[in-house]
């Protein structure tokens, strides 16, 4: 008998076949990518119709003057917002001392007597003239809880600077 040596070399077996990954073939990466770029376009679609949307809802309308003065009085008298007051406002901010002297009367007095003080207009009465024109109103302070009232005429001047704008205020 002949004897037979051992192979010194092992013989390694081959590797099974595996088909590729989801994510091997270049179809599939090709896909994935498509998909990725379109979804990253209606993201951004969404985002800028969002914006628009928002934009156009919180735009400040300064077409009609009787708006503007209500808006501005709001702003000024109530919430005492001078920053919102502001974007009511004609670019020079016009002569509001007397109207100052108002709301600052108001508000000593509220501290002063330990009362709340509600001021409320009406008669918006517009009188318009080209890109000038005055508004008359009414401005009535009502001490909250108590029948104490105080009432006054006003007049605002408005202008029209890329939309109606208040430019002074003068006790008549």
């Amino acid at each position: 008998m002949q004897s037979r040596e051992p192979d010194t070399e092992a013989t390694v077996p081959p590797k099974p076949f595996r088909p590729r990954g989801r994510l091997q073939s270049r179809r599939a990466r090709l896909a994935l990518a498509l998909t990725a770029g379109t979804l990253a376009l209606l993201c951004l679609g969404g985002v800028s119709l969002f914006i628009a949307l928002y934009d156009d809802a919180t735009k400040i309308e300064r077409t009609e003057p009787d708006a503007v003065v209500d808006n501005f009085l709001g702003a000024y008298l109530v919430t005492k917002d001078d920053e919102e007051a502001k974007l009511y406002q004609c670019d020079s901010g016009g002569d509001l001392t007397q109207l100052r002297q108002y709301r600052d009367d108001t508000v000593s007095r509220e501290k002063e007597f330990s009362v709340g003080i509600a001021v409320t207009w009406s008669s918006l009465d517009v009188q318009t003239t080209g890109s000038t024109g005055v508004v008359n109103v009414d401005l009535t302070r009502t001490i909250t809880g108590q029948a104490g009232r105080d009432s006054s005429s006003w007049q605002i001047a408005i202008v029209d600077q890329d939309g109606w704008r208040v430019c002074g205020a003068t006790r008549v």
